[in-house]
């Protein structure tokens, strides 16, 4: 049944990324309307996250704030599709990143970066890395879909962009094969998901709420002595982003345990305080906090 749905699927997916811009953002504003008004994903979800991260909102602001997030949700859904045939020379031009030099020079003088970005903007275009010439292998981390048909597909519209993915379980023994080849890599992981294992978590207080924090980044980095990046991505206008490299550390032992990864927060929280409506608010962020 699985398969019969992707081979339905897969065409109109296609057909929807080579439709022009101006009608591709029509499709985007008409998914906008069944998303929000008719299905209402994840509704509850949403509003209880904007609730507790902006008590000092009224109720009109976090309405607002709250429509702006579903059409630009609807917007990077269908970006992501877009994928599947826009040219490298078009992304590129969409997607710009401000100071390339930063992960360069990080590639040069450690034995890898670790770039941090959270759910915020366009985090799936990202990997327009490819397209500028840093010398090494860019890898992004993602999450297997149980779904296998549509696990290759979504592997395949990102590997559209010359990134290779790997699953979190094939993180550490990839990093650790490049190392041993003395091969230098960058390594592009969203930092905002919420740990499993939360006995020996790190807490921090994110958007006004104490919660877990996942700290593969920080951890992996020490190990290996990575430098570290937060990948600091601004929605400019509709279908046009900007990324700036902001460095965090080239030497990630000189710090205490979890500074870095309370760091990367901090960063996330200004962006979201800034323009709350580009973050990923039906992400379950919050799963875990401390009992008064």
């Amino acid at each position: 049944m699985k398969k019969v749905v992707f081979y339905l699927a897969y065409p109109l997916l296609w057909l929807v990324s080579k439709l022009p811009f101006p009608i591709f953002y029509l499709v985007s504003d008409f998914c906008y309307v069944i998303v929000f008004y008719l299905i209402g994903y994840r509704k509850k979800v949403v509003r209880d996250n904007l609730k507790k991260s902006f008590p000092e909102k009224s109720i009109s602001e976090l309405k607002k704030i709250e429509k702006k997030f579903y059409k630009h949700m609807c917007d990077m859904f269908l970006e992501m599709i877009k994928t599947l045939s826009i040219s490298n020379k078009q992304l590129k031009k969409r997607f710009v990143y401000e100071n390339i030099e930063e992960l360069v020079k990080f590639e040069k003088e450690c034995n890898g970066a670790i770039v941090m970005c959270g759910h915020y903007a366009s985090y799936e275009w990202a990997t327009a890395i490819n397209f500028y010439d840093t010398h090494n292998k860019a890898y992004a981390i993602y999450k297997k879909i149980r779904n296998k048909h549509f696990d290759k597909l979504i592997k395949d519209i990102r590997a559209n962009l010359g990134t290779t993915l790997i699953t979190s379980k094939e993180v550490i023994p990839t990093m650790m094969r490049n190392k041993v080849n003395n091969q230098k890599a960058s390594y592009y992981m969203i930092s905002d998901q919420s740990p499993k294992n939360t006995k020996n978590a790190c807490w921090v207080n994110f958007m006004g709420t104490e919660t877990t924090a996942f700290t593969g980044s920080e951890s992996m980095a020490k190990k290996l002595g990575f430098g570290i990046l937060y990948l600091q991505i601004r929605k400019v206008k509709r279908g046009y982003y900007s990324a700036k490299l902001i460095p965090l550390t080239a030497t990630p032992k000189d710090y205490q345990d979890f500074e870095i990864t309370e760091k990367f927060f901090q960063l996330l929280e200004e962006q979201i305080r800034e323009q709350p409506e580009y973050y990923l608010w039906t992400h379950k962020r919050w799963k875990h906090t401390k009992k008064a």
